[in-house]
């Protein structure tokens, strides 16, 4: 064992001393160039580590300059989508601002056109529950609001006052099954009385088999019932029908579309028919 050791040894310090003598005679030779071997092996040797070492720094600057990029895009996106979000809520309250405008030109234009005494008002609130057709408004008895005063938009009559507070209202829409009005086709001038129908549509009863009424006709107020003033349009008659009897059936879609109402007018006027009947009273 001992021998085969001493052979290793022996054979390594052989090849360390060839290496030596290599070494020792590239040092002296020089090469055509008339560099020494020696110093021209070790400068390539060192240069392709270099180039090694250069190529993967290279690598790892254009990986975080691509990297920085991106976080620079992705940056710029996440602004650019919120500056998009920003425009497009001001837009939107642009166009509400607008249509608002546009709804309150067309109540001050009503009202300098009409001849009685009108209260303009928000709506603040829909029917509590289905069974009753009503709506708040944000006018009350500090404004001179009463009970049985007629509420009307630019399109047509909207319902009356029923509950009267100091700085609200409740209103009771004309197509509440519990409403009614007195009214007549403005062509012909036949008379009759709406009544909220159920399904959003009206009713026009006592109105004469022999009267002259057909689909398309425009209905409005006549007056007689002493709440709302003569000549709101209520709507168009939708369909008619012979019932049989004395009377015809007829349904009349409302002039109003009262999923979507905003703003009202309150007639503090009161009608002819209602300030008669006061009148007598006193």
């Amino acid at each position: 064992m001992a021998a085969v050791d001493l052979r290793q040894r022996s054979g390594y310090l052989f090849v360390a001393v060839i290496l030596a003598q290599v070494l020792l005679i590239s040092a002296q030779v020089n090469s055509r160039s008339g560099v020494p071997i020696f110093q021209a092996v070790a400068f390539g040797v060192f240069a392709e580590v270099q180039r090694g070492v250069s190529g993967s720094l290279s690598s790892v600057t254009h990986v975080w300059t691509g990297y920085t990029g991106l976080r620079r895009v992705q940056a710029e996106n996440d602004e650019l989508r919120r500056q998009l979000a920003a425009a497009q809520i001001a837009e939107q309250e642009q166009r509400a601002l607008a249509d608002r405008a546009r709804g309150l030109a067309q109540l001050l234009d009503m009202r300098d056109r009409s001849d009685l005494k009108l209260a303009a008002a928000d709506v603040i609130a829909g029917s509590a529950t289905p069974d009753f057709k009503t709506l708040t408004i944000d006018k009350g008895t500090r404004d001179g609001l009463r009970t049985d005063m007629a509420v009307v938009s630019p399109v047509g009559v909207v319902g009356r006052v029923i509950v009267p507070s100091r700085r609200a209202a409740r209103v009771q829409l004309l197509i509440d099954r519990n409403a009614a009005a007195g009214v007549l086709i403005e062509r012909s001038r036949s008379q009759g009385v709406t009544v909220g129908n159920g399904d959003g549509k009206l009713r026009m009863e006592y109105v004469s088999e022999v009267s002259d009424i057909v689909v398309g006709d425009l209905v409005v107020t006549s007056g007689i019932d002493g709440i709302y003033p003569k000549g709101y349009a209520v709507g168009k008659v939708e369909t008619v029908e012979r019932a049989g009897g004395a009377f015809k059936r007829i349904i009349v879609r409302p002039a109003v579309d009262f999923s979507s109402i905003e703003e009202v007018l309150v007639v503090l006027t009161p009608a002819p028919a209602h300030e008669a009947a006061e009148g007598g009273i006193e």
